[in-house]
């Protein structure tokens, strides 16, 4: 029996180790949302994957279901932007936009919208100024994506086009208390 094999685009979100020399790791992918997969063998020193399968980094992955869950074939390295950043508060970014995206997204449900401006975030050189501007943006965008905020004329505006070209956007009174709001009533 042959299985599909899915080719897309992905950011680590973190990993558990399993058996002696495998890893299971929680993908973010473009065509498939929040899911787990485990590589065989990549903890091991000559495994070609090792690297690539880093927390945070960005990758284009084959994947393949199996019938005990997805399995990861090949893996080509886009970049590490937390191995690249040059300071702790950059580092920091990426760890706030990887959590949050841990703790909103579930299941293997395709978000194509985050998933965009996540990838743009993760391939972007920002400022420190830029990265405090955007971060708020971001989950602004995302809890509405998502459902949690409904748009509203003053901040409707930040909602359409890409992430990008808010970069020095200010954000109105009324989104940082949609952002609050839908983070209490989501229980999360």
């Amino acid at each position: 029996m042959s299985y599909a094999t899915y080719i897309t685009k992905a950011i680590v979100c973190g990993s558990t180790n399993s058996h002696t020399a495998d890893r299971s790791y929680l993908l973010f992918t473009e065509r498939a949302g929040m899911l787990w997969a485990t590589a065989r063998s990549v903890r091991l020193e000559v495994s070609k994957q090792r690297f690539a399968l880093q927390d945070f980094s960005y990758v284009r992955v084959s994947l393949v279901r199996g019938k005990s869950g997805w399995r990861i074939g090949s893996v080509e390295s886009l970049g590490n932007p937390f191995l690249a950043a040059p300071d702790r508060q950059t580092r920091t970014f990426f760890q706030q936009l990887v959590r949050f995206l841990r703790r909103f997204l579930q299941g293997e449900e395709p978000v194509p919208t985050v998933f965009e401006d996540t990838w743009d975030l993760f391939a972007a050189q920002l400022t420190q100024s830029e990265q405090e501007t955007l971060r708020d943006l971001y989950e602004l965008r995302q809890l509405y994506h998502l459902g949690y905020i409904s748009a509203r004329p003053d901040f409707a505006p930040l909602l359409e086009e890409s992430i990008l070209s808010h970069r020095a956007a200010t954000m109105p009174p009324t989104a940082q208390k949609a952002i609050n709001s839908a983070h209490s009533v989501s229980h999360l």
